[in-house]
């Protein structure tokens, strides 16, 4: 790895701006700063923000990122803390672009949630935000001085969807683009939604602030929500059904939570709103930027390379995988999360050895860093890999059979008549993290599982010690068995990694959280249309976990634990067949819900193992 010194002698050698830690102070040194309002072609007018070195020697590319965060700080004279992805970017010497999405902030228009594409335009007036992004670089290149005719644009989280959005149709000067985390599907896995299960926290509080409406421009939050509390689970039990949400607090002062809660099924509503299937013969070179534990977007980073390569087969297409919370490649050096620890400041290496390479050699000409198709961290052996596509390839699948007495294994069952039953009841949900949080803490994803390993609504399953590594790489299947004696319920199934008891201090093995996922169970065979279970009718469920790329080691257990409440990460379900986002206080009732492990109702789940580990725990 390069050591910012050497990269900081590099660029001084190359006679780009002086390399130092960065300040406001140091970029209005450095940068020009210019606002204007960019015309789109249907009149709308959008904020946006130009930074362009000084002393630039040389033309010198766009960099844009499109937001509906807002580029504060606001005013000509006030810069801010850093430009670009990382800091190394401005002493590299870039066009700094950053534009308010349309109905945000200071630009002007009306704002759309994830606003859907238009496939066919038949007038200015057709506008997306492909077009709002192809207008803005037109705009650019035509009327700012100093530059290559290179466009790149970049973004994490929401500005990730804005980043993919604008590569559809795009402008011939944008080049290169890098969705980091981006949306691509608030219904089934990003930020709001898995498999229709709402994210009750995540959606509740930030909509809370983000969903008020505009009364004018402006270059302000809104202040903040008050929950009187740093208790969620406490808060959202006493919350009650979703739609006490409005009586108590948004009183009809939030319409896109509203809208959601009028659409409780994969409908026209959120099929618009899903960017993958417009994907196609996509021009610029794309980055894809994910973090295997984001509990927001990890699925949208792995659904859009996915989808490229299915889609778009002749799109230079990369993707990057991290052992990241969401966002943490641009936050810290990222060493460590929660208790896992990786080794080595992957995030730094990303930055200075993938990110801005990237972008020079597309943008500058730099030299070709040589990126191979794929490059991902595999957490357990904490280490970078390279691979020509993903998933990897792989040995056959392993089958992984619930077993009586909590075993799991490679061995069908042979029980007649095996299956684990518990109460679930709604009052009483299992909660998802030990400590007192009111939102979604970053560590959830890697958090040790003991606190509810004893709880009675909880069902255990682990492997023998493993007498060799076991590599896992790519996503999980799932195929439960199971009955409820109501008429709906959820599937949370969760893989964890039992490390070794200490042998100095004989303390219970940590129960390390890999991957986690539901299966809201109305729609187990359909998002659309949604089928309520037979009471006491044993019914497969079967559904994916998001990819993970890990190697249980020697000596460590593999563990699946099954439960139907994961509160308040997920909303409660009444356990009757209706509507959620309308139930009431008296449609909520327990359940007995089982699993079944017996030869003729197995339940198991089916790994990917790569190719070069054994193919058996």
């Amino acid at each position: 790895m390069i050591s910012r010194l050497l990269i900081g002698f590099v660029l001084l050698v190359c006679g780009v701006l002086p390399l130092r830690a960065q300040n406001a102070e140091w970029l209005q040194a450095h940068y020009t700063k210019r606002e204007v309002q960019v015309p789109m072609r249907d009149g709308v007018q959008l904020f946006t923000a130009i930074y362009t070195p000084v002393a630039a020697r040389q033309p010198l590319p766009f960099l844009l990122n499109r937001t509906p965060y807002g580029i504060s700080p606001y005013g000509k004279h006030h810069f801010p803390g850093h430009l670009g992805p990382s800091e190394i970017f401005a002493t590299e010497g870039f066009i700094f672009v950053y534009q308010d999405v349309r109905g945000r902030f200071m630009s002007g228009g009306n704002f759309i949630n994830m606003t859907p594409h238009k496939a066919r335009k038949s007038g200015h007036r057709d506008v997306d935000e492909s077009t709002d992004t192809f207008d803005t670089i037109a705009w650019l290149l035509k009327h700012v001085k100093g530059h290559n005719g290179r466009v790149g644009q970049w973004g994490i989280s929401y500005p990730g969807f804005y980043a993919a959005a604008g590569m559809i149709d795009a402008h011939p000067a944008l080049v290169a683009v890098s969705p980091q985390a981006p949306i691509m599907d608030w219904f089934m896995g990003d930020d709001f939604h898995r498999n229709g299960a709402l994210w009750l926290p995540h959606f509740f509080n930030f909509i809370a602030n983000f969903g008020r409406v505009r009364t004018g421009r402006t270059n302000r939050w809104p202040e903040p929500f008050q929950h009187g509390t740093d208790d969620g689970y406490d808060f959202f039990l006493k919350l009650g059904p979703l739609q006490n949400a409005n009586r108590l607090y948004f009183h009809d002062g939030i319409p896109f939570w509203n809208e959601v809660m009028t659409h409780g099924t994969y409908d026209a509503f959120w099929q618009s709103r899903n960017l993958r299937a417009h994907l196609k013969q996509i021009r610029p070179e794309v980055l894809v930027v994910g973090g295997w534990f984001d509990a927001e977007n990890l699925y949208g980073s792995l659904q859009l390379h996915k989808t490229l390569n299915q889609q778009s087969p002749e799109t230079r297409e990369h993707l990057v995988m991290g052992p990241w919370y969401h966002g943490a490649w641009e936050r810290n050096p990222g060493e460590v999360l929660g208790d896992m620890p990786f080794e080595s400041a992957t995030s730094t290496y990303f930055l200075n050895q993938v990110e801005l390479p990237y972008f020079l050699h597309l943008l500058k000409d730099g030299p070709d860093p040589k990126l191979p198709k794929v490059l991902v961290f595999r957490t357990g052996l904490n280490r970078w890999e390279r691979f020509g596509a993903w998933p990897p390839e792989s040995n056959p699948p392993l089958r992984v059979y619930f077993q009586a007495a909590g075993g799991l294994s490679a061995e069908p069952p042979k029980e007649a008549k095996g299956f684990e039953e518990f109460l679930s009841d709604p009052a009483k949900p299992v909660p998802f993290y030990a400590g007192k949080q009111i939102g979604m803490p970053k560590d959830y994803m890697v958090a040790d599982q003991r606190f509810v390993a004893n709880r009675s609504d909880v069902v255990g399953y682990q492997t023998p010690t493993l007498d060799a590594d076991l590599s896992v790489a790519g996503p999980i299947r799932v195929h439960l068995i199971v009955s409820t004696s109501g008429t709906d319920a959820d599937w949370v199934v969760k893989v964890i990694d039992v490390q070794p008891e200490s042998t100095s201090s004989g303390t219970v093995p940590e129960q390390l959280l890999i991957r986690g996922e539901v299966m809201r169970g109305k729609f187990r065979n359909d998002p659309q249309h949604p089928e309520p279970f037979v009471p006491n009718q044993p019914t497969p469920v079967d559904f994916s976990l998001n990819d993970i790329c890990h190697t249980f080691r020697k000596g460590h257990r593999l563990m699946v634990q099954v439960q139907s409440s994961w509160f308040p990460l997920m909303d409660r379900n009444p356990q009757v067949f209706t509507d959620i986002n309308a139930a009431t206080e008296a449609d909520f009732h327990s359940a007995t819900h089982r699993v079944y492990r017996n030869a003729s109702l197995a339940s198991y789940l089916e790994l990917p193992i790569l190719k070069e580990d054994p193919p058996r725990p």
